[in-house]
């Protein structure tokens, strides 16, 4: 449990050099957690990198030492206590009752660091991949028929590229679209879906907070190591294996060929192997079981035979040669190593044409990818640079430092700080594939509903296979348009459609209510349009066991338990905020403010008593700023019975909370889990 030393520039070079060396054995674990620990002799506690459990102690003048979560928990007087402190992140507090004194942080951790000469055997051991000479030979750039071929076999659409790469390229960061997603799951989809959108990344609740990646940027690391695991507890050994490190886990070409060459610049003490995750496409979807199991039985004997570096890579996709999913493939691997007690012998590297989003980034390393290559979206930046107006290298650049802030904030919204500690930690829930292939491929992943097996996976891989490299007529000569993000004609469903949005339009501009039948009909039957899990439910209704509607309450008493969803002042206009509030109140439900807090002009006139009239116009109320102005009826109430509290936030006053029927504080984020809203410059007035 090391503090975090990574971007701790100021730190004793002989306390940083026995953190590094060893990095290497073992992840970082990252709580929230105070961990106590004894023997019998010494006894100590000591907080994890985050340092967000609570651990405080006192001391008495007799000795006494007290530590609990908070101070007060045990009644000592005042007076007793000589010294009264709290743990901090990464820091130690120990007691050695031998010598009858408090060992402090300082003391113990420069005691370790100076037994051992960990420098000069990180210089000795430890090597940095950019530091060792690349080969010469360059792969040729794919030429424009070919590498549309690969987008083809692969699923690339046009979206991708303008939505997610082209951005990536351009801003060095994820693109940012508006919230929620309105397109089917990916085993409800009528489409191809890669694999990785069968997974969904679980987050922190209250138990883990999750972090803030930019402002908590000293706990935050990127670093990999690739490669053999050293022996914990085997210190004294002579000849210690070799240790290669990333300062981040995407690969460009450059670093792919010197881990095909490692071998002549580490005297072969790390070695690389190349497994090939494709199989002929004449085999069919019946041939990707007994690939799986060949992939599983190369990858053990490589390792066996001392090759301890294994790529596991698709560049072989062909007309004739199919790639087994990487995520797949890896996962597969990966789990047949520690079966057999071999994954720390070997690291495991994916060389893919199928990753191109952060999620796909994230979903390889959650199953053991210790580094990655997208190789076909840097040859599709490198074909886009001159349009997004500049080098292929730089945009390449952008794309991985994009990739690395991404993983940064998938991390962080399970509360993780490295990427060690999130390498194999499997933090994903699989929606939608077959309890067999999941306990079979992706061993102790939750899975609440089945779905696609294996030979479903081929089909859906050789469907893409085919339209690239198939012969048909009808197949088109450019990318899929895609339709994933934005409605398409010929794309994904979405629930959102623009016929749906006109009839809601027309139906309130018109206050015309069939109309707005129409719309809500076509909102609400999703068992018809199956995009969610919900959807594939119906009532079962049964007539002949109606209950008469005199025991059952009335419509007016069940909207009173009705509650909007949280939508900050902000997020919506405040027109619209004001509308739910005042509908909600008129039917005895509920309205929330959100995390944007509340004018206090729509509360204060009802704390003090004070009724709206019949005819009051809104603008009376709330200033002749709002951009539609109607009259209210009487009794009206523009509060909001429901106030959200969040950590750090604006508009949280004592008057805010007394107005409030019930309030909401946040423990983590809501809308967007673990990560918080993000709120585009140009709304801002």
């Amino acid at each position: 449990i090391p503090e975090a030393w990574e971007q701790h520039t100021l730190m004793d070079e002989q306390r940083r050099a026995f953190y590094e060396y060893h990095a290497a054995m073992l992840e970082p674990w990252d709580g929230p957690a105070a961990m106590i620990f004894t023997d019998g002799r010494q006894i100590g506690a000591t907080l994890d990198r985050n340092g967000l459990r609570p651990a405080r102690f006192v001391i008495t003048d007799d000795d006494l030492v007290v530590l609990a979560s908070e101070a007060g928990v045990l009644p000592i007087d005042e007076k007793r206590i000589v010294r009264k402190w709290r743990l901090q992140p990464g820091r130690m507090f120990f007691i050695d009752l031998e010598q009858g004194r408090m060992i402090e942080d300082e003391e113990i951790k420069a005691q370790y660091a100076a037994a051992r000469p960990y420098r000069q055997w990180i210089d000795n051991v430890q090597i940095r991949l950019d530091s060792i000479p690349a080969g010469d030979d360059t792969p040729q750039a794919p030429d424009t028929s070919s590498l549309l071929l690969c987008q083809q076999a692969f699923g690339m659409s046009q979206e991708v590229l303008k939505l997610l790469l082209a951005p990536m390229a351009s801003g060095q960061g994820d693109g940012i679209g508006s919230m929620g997603n309105d397109a089917p799951l990916a085993v409800l989809s009528d489409r191809s879906k890669p694999l990785y959108n069968y997974f969904r990344q679980l987050f922190a609740q209250v138990t883990n907070p999750p972090i803030d990646p930019i402002r908590e940027a000293v706990v935050m690391s990127l670093v990999s190591f690739i490669g053999p695991r050293p022996d914990l507890l085997d210190i004294n050994t002579v000849n210690p294996p070799i240790r290669l490190e990333v300062s981040q886990p995407v690969l460009d070409d450059t670093d792919m060929r010197r881990l095909r060459h490692i071998s002549a610049h580490t005297g072969n003490k790390l070695r690389s192997c190349e497994i090939d995750i494709t199989y002929p496409a004449s085999w069919g979807s019946d041939g990707i079981e007994a690939r799986l199991q060949a992939l599983c039985a190369n990858a053990a004997e490589a390792t066996q035979a001392g090759y301890n570096i294994l790529i596991l890579t698709d560049r072989k996709t062909d007309a004739g040669h199919v790639a087994i999913p990487a995520l797949l493939a890896l996962s597969a691997i990966h789990h047949h190593l520690v079966i057999n007690g071999l994954r720390t012998a070997t690291g495991l590297v994916v060389e893919t044409a199928s990753a191109w989003e952060v999620h796909h980034f994230a979903v390889l390393a959650g199953y053991g990818a210790e580094a990655m290559h997208p190789y076909l979206a840097l040859e599709t930046l490198s074909n886009m640079a001159p349009e997004l107006g500049m080098s292929a290298g730089d945009a390449r650049q952008h794309f991985i430092k994009a990739v690395g802030k991404g993983l940064s904030k998938t991390m962080s919204k399970m509360g993780i700080s490295t990427y060690m500690s999130y390498c194999g930690a499997q933090i994903f829930e699989a929606i939608g594939l077959d309890a067999g292939l999941v306990h079979a491929y992706f061993t102790g992943t939750p899975s609440q509903v089945g779905g696609l097996n294996i030979f479903d996976l081929a089909e859906e891989t050789l469907r893409n296979h085919q339209r690239a490299f198939g012969q048909g007529p009808a197949l088109s000569p450019g990318l899929d348009a895609g339709g994933e993000y934005a409605w398409r004609q010929r794309g994904e469903e979405h629930m959102w459609t623009p016929d749906a949005i006109a009839k809601l339009q027309h139906s309130s501009r018109a206050n015309d209510y069939q109309t707005y039948e129409e719309y809500a009909r076509i909102i609400n039957d999703q068992s018809r349009r199956h995009m969610t899990l919900r959807g594939l439910f119906e009532f079962n209704m049964t007539p002949a066991q109606a209950i008469p509607l005199d025991e059952v309450e009335p419509a007016t008493e069940i909207v009173k338990r009705f509650a909007t969803g949280a939508m900050s002042l902000g997020s919506i206009s405040t027109e619209a905020h004001v509308n739910l509030a005042i509908a909600m109140n008129r039917i005895g439900g509920k309205s929330n403010t959100g995390e944007g807090g509340e004018d206090p002009a729509r509360y204060q006139h009802e704390m003090r008593g004070q009724r709206i009239g019949q005819g009051v116009k809104l603008s009376e109320l709330l200033g002749k700023e709002v951009l539609v102005d109607y009259p209210l009826q009487k009794d009206d109430s523009l509060r909001s019975r429901i106030k959200q509290v969040a950590s750090g936030r604006f508009g949280v006053t004592t008057d805010y909370l007394v107005s409030a029927d019930q309030i909401q504080i946040k423990m983590a984020q809501g809308a967007k889990p673990g990560e918080g809203g993000q709120l585009p410059g140009e709304k801002v007035q």
